[in-house]
């Protein structure tokens, strides 16, 4: 018996749009604003009285309120987390190349023509996390917690053709991939690295799927919390396999896979019983729409990162042909950096996303504005603190990469480049934010008129 059955039996009013309607409701928002919030409020009161479920996976947790509530506090309340947790696993990378800059250039380096190839990974995985949030957020809005439950499955069904889709393809083409980018006398660091890796890209893969439906239910707390643990367990881990058990590069590889191991378990922990959002197969309920609707969102996201990762593979490869392996290393480093800087800017930028699509499945079409010109507001105060702060610190984050005798040359190299790029920094919120809400805005526009 299909879904929409077993609701009729259970007395659930359900709310059936046509495609005309949904469209025409775009332009005429404010007339029918309180006649669609009081449906979605009803829509989410009856939901409750779903037989299929125990009644406290039908509680509207404290997430669901935010994301559905005033939308500059929504803002504000999700950022905020956010914004402290990416940072911490935007470190992951950091970390690794710190670490790694103690055995030499070369190490350094051979870091450095893994990240293009690292950046689609998570490229991708991030992409699937963005339809999680996008796509949920908005079933969330429409009081639909059976299709929310539903798409989540989907979500983690879809990281597991993805993880099975990297590991054969990088095990068997990593070589030729990082010849063709230069790397020549670092290939072999660059592989006892990137094999380890990429050979636990599962964990990569669904923690940042895992991380989409969390914050598509508002819940950033326990996003922060897994972020974190993994991070800090990563930074302890690093010295002990790299130097203290003597596994070189390759012990860089083990520490990020098993902090990152660590981090999903406890996941899938929590999401046995203590999210709004239940992963089981018991509320699976195979559906091209929804597959459809997460792709529609996650493929453009995660196709941004593949251009990124082309432009950084060509780079390094102009590097390599200019000045070699040092070229690399210093270009690498400053960028760990850069990426740093900008990820509180893209921590508003995912928190919209909820945000939006909540709204959106809500029929609250005047809270777009709000949403809008307050994240740019936000981006832009943060991305002038940033500027600023590298600018001056400059010569000191250098020193996180030059501290051994074999790569102290770099420090002047790279603080050039810190304080260069901390101009970048201020041209990031109007574009990131504008483009990203655009592109949320009107995707879930145009799969609500086709009826995806």
């Amino acid at each position: 018996m299909n879904r929409d059955k077993k609701d009729q039996n259970n007395g659930i009013n359900k709310k059936n749009t046509k495609n005309s309607s949904t469209c025409n409701n775009i332009e005429n928002s404010t007339t029918d604003y309180n006649i669609e919030n009081t449906s979605t409020e009803i829509n989410i009161e009856n939901n409750i009285n779903n037989n299929d479920f125990d009644s406290n996976d039908f509680e509207e947790t404290e997430g669901v309120s935010t994301i559905l509530g005033d939308p500059k506090k929504a803002i504000l309340k999700l950022s905020g987390p956010m914004i402290i947790a990416m940072m911490i696993t935007s470190l992951y990378n950091l970390i690794d190349g710190v670490w790694v800059a103690g055995l030499g250039q070369n190490a350094l380096a051979a870091v450095g023509f893994i990240t293009p190839i690292f950046m689609v990974v998570i490229g991708f995985s991030n992409g699937l996390g963005a339809g999680a949030t996008a796509v949920i957020s908005r079933f969330i809005g429409e009081g639909s917690k059976d299709k929310a439950n539903n798409a989540a499955i989907h979500i983690i069904l879809l990281t597991i053709i993805f993880t099975i889709i990297i590991m054969v393809s990088l095990g068997l083409f990593l070589r030729p991939i990082l010849e063709m980018l230069g790397a020549g006398v670092t290939v072999n660091l660059a592989l006892a690295y990137g094999n380890i890796v990429f050979a636990g890209s599962i964990f990569i893969v669904f923690t940042a799927a895992a991380y989409g439906i969390l914050r598509a239910e508002g819940n950033v707390k326990k996003t922060t919390y897994a972020m974190s643990l993994g991070a800090i367990l990563n930074i302890i881990l690093d010295p002990l396999f790299i130097y203290t058990w003597g596994y070189g590069i390759a012990g860089a590889g083990i520490a990020t896979v098993l902090s990152m191991a660590v981090s999903s378990f406890i996941i899938l922990y929590w999401f046995k019983k203590d999210t709004y959002i239940r992963i089981s197969l018991k509320f699976f309920d195979f559906s091209k729409d929804i597959l459809k609707k997460i792709l529609a969102v996650g493929i453009p996201a995660g196709a941004e990162f593949l251009i990124m990762a082309i432009l950084a593979g060509s780079l390094n490869m102009i590097l390599v042909s200019v000045s070699g392996a040092d070229a690399v290393a210093i270009y690498s480093s400053g960028w760990r950096v850069l990426m740093i800087a900008i990820v509180p800017i893209i921590s508003v930028s995912i928190s919209v996303v909820a945000i939006v699509g909540a709204s959106f499945g809500a029929r609250r079409y005047e809270n777009f504005s709000i949403i809008q010109n307050y994240s740019i507001k936000i981006g832009t105060i943060i991305s002038i603190i940033t500027a600023v702060s590298t600018f001056i610190l400059a010569p000191y984050i250098a020193m996180l990469f030059t501290y051994s005798p074999e790569t102290a040359a770099l420090n002047g190299p790279i603080t050039d480049f810190l304080r260069v790029m901390a101009l970048f920094y201020l041209f990031v919120p109007m574009v990131q934010l504008q483009l990203l809400f655009s592109k949320v805005l009107v995707k879930d526009w145009i799969l609500s008129c086709l009826q995806l």
